[in-house]
Order: C-alpha cells, then sequence, then structure tokens
C-alpha cells in the first residue's frame, strides 16, 4: 500500500489515498489558512468514526435499529492545556435498544482498529530517497 502526500501551498498538505484526498491545513494563528482540519483533528476523526462503526457493526449483526443512536465525543486537554489527555466517547443508545446488550456495546466499541493501533503502534520510519 502507498499514500501520495502533497503540497498544496502555505501550511497545506494533503494525501492521496486509497482513491480519496485528505486535506490538511494549519489554523490562521499558526500561519495556515484553516482551510481544512489540521493532521490532529483527522486523527481524533478516525478513532472516533471507528468507534462508531464498531457500534453500528454490533447493531446490524443483531438486527438491533439504530435510529437515534449517536456517540459524542468529548477531548479532555491535560493540565497543560496542549495535548488531549483523554478522549471521551459518550454512547447514546435509543430508548429501545436493548438494555441487555449495553455493556456488550461499550466492549464492542472498545475494539474499533485504530484504537488497536494505539495499543500496539507501527514502527514509522522516515529516509531520504534518490
Amino acid at each position: 500500500m502507498e499514500m501520495e502526500i502533497t503540497f498544496g501551498g502555505g501550511k497545506k498538505v494533503g494525501a492521496l489515498y486509497k482513491g480519496f484526498t485528505h486535506a490538511t491545513d494549519q489554523p490562521p494563528e499558526d500561519g495556515g489558512e484553516g482551510s481544512a482540519p489540521e493532521p490532529l483533528d483527522l486523527f481524533f476523526v478516525a478513532l472516533s468514526t471507528c468507534t462508531a462503526y464498531t457500534m453500528l457493526s454490533f447493531c446490524q449483526s443483531r438486527k438491533i435499529e439504530t435510529d437515534g443512536m449517536e456517540v459524542r465525543v468529548k477531548l479532555e486537554m491535560g493540565e497543560d492545556g496542549k495535548k488531549v489527555a483523554r478522549v471521551r466517547h459518550e454512547l447514546r443508545l435509543p430508548e429501545d435498544f436493548p438494555p441487555k446488550y449495553a455493556k456488550a456495546m461499550v466492549r464492542a466499541a472498545g475494539t474499533c482498529s485504530v484504537k488497536r493501533y494505539l495499543k500496539d503502534p507501527p514502527e514509522v520510519e522516515t529516509v531520504v530517497v534518490s
């Protein structure tokens, strides 16, 4: 698998991966235009949508209706105010969600592949090639 990274001027950096273009930029206070999410924002989006996907799959495999189900994400900053110290996924289940599945839903949400990569991260290597 390969990903192509592009530089779009200013602080813009994009990634072409699996046929999709993912744009990033920096906020104006960091010299960017704020025209796209920051790279770290995409990380938190990936983690949270992955969690929601595992919830959706859990329900679909049991033919449980998902209307009204949602995930609220709260990013809690550390003491320095600069780094996210906790990501809290609040699962809001529909009123008719079977109570017997609530704990299993939480366990399923914890199995998202992005979270698994956090526990066992890949090696990241940077090299110069000519």
